[in-house]
């Protein structure tokens, strides 16, 4: 049976990764430290401060991906445009491209991983804070599209191990 302070930990956990908007990596060093400090406490505790941690990690994946599908792109796209046309001052020739609408293909999936991007962190917000509405209940949450780095295996006896891939 879940107990009330083990609900309010695990709601605690899940919201800690908010702390990545006052502190860099606030979404990793937090929840990591509460729930290294309160595993041993609570199978629940201990599972959800995984889907929490693995969440967090997987977004930090899906994020850099996407950076490095757009940055290059677009510093190649730029810097063969300037070398291909005259620049004008003041970034006139990136707007000419725009008004005329002769993107390059790069360009179009560049924005698109920048759009994937912010989409990302915007479903991140509401699936923290869904997380947190679903474990305050008591309710076991898995956050979708999540690689398991950290998986939990029951022993014999019934205790939790940890194991990463």
């Amino acid at each position: 049976m879940t107990t009330t302070n083990d609900k309010n930990t695990a709601t605690l956990i899940h919201l800690s990764a908010f702390s990545q908007y006052l502190i860099p990596f606030g979404n990793f060093i937090f929840p990591i430290i509460l729930w290294s400090a309160l595993k041993d406490k609570s199978v629940y505790i201990n599972e959800q401060g995984k889907q929490a941690i693995n969440f967090q990690l997987s977004i930090f994946l899906y994020s850099l991906v996407l950076a490095l599908i757009a940055i290059p792109i677009f510093i190649i796209s730029l810097l063969k445009g300037a070398a291909l046309s005259t620049f004008h001052h003041n970034g006139e020739y990136l707007l000419q491209q725009l008004l005329t609408g002769s993107w390059s293909n790069a360009i179009i999936i560049g924005f698109t991983a920048i759009l994937l991007f912010i989409f990302l962190h915007i479903i991140e917000f509401f699936f923290i804070i869904y997380a947190a509405v679903k474990t305050s209940s008591g309710s076991d949450f898995k956050y979708p599209i999540t690689i398991p780095f950290l998986k939990c295996e029951l022993n014999k006896n019934g205790t939790a191990t940890i194991s990463t891939l």
